[in-house]
């Protein structure tokens, strides 16, 4: 009989499942986390010229979070 520890193999299937759920969710939140910077970063050099920007700027800073949903969806879709 072949021993798991001795072979290497130590990913089964919930283990596999449990890391898919792990890149789906670090992925969809890295791409997020770049997105915010990139348009918080044009929403306050806009709002500092114009002050009547800033809901436009708030509602544009808090869209990438949706990914984020998605990617927490399709972890648990995963780990169903």
């Amino acid at each position: 009989m072949v021993d798991a520890a001795s072979t290497g193999l130590f990913l089964d299937a919930a283990g596999m499942k449990a890391l898919g759920a792990a890149i789906a969710i670090s992925v969809t939140g890295l791409a997020s986390a770049i997105a915010e910077k990139d348009i918080g970063t044009a929403a306050i050099g806009a709002m500092a010229e114009n002050e009547g920007l800033f809901g436009k700027g708030l509602i544009l800073t808090v869209i990438p979070e949706t990914i984020v949903i998605f990617g927490l969806v399709v972890a648990l879709l995963i780990n169903q």
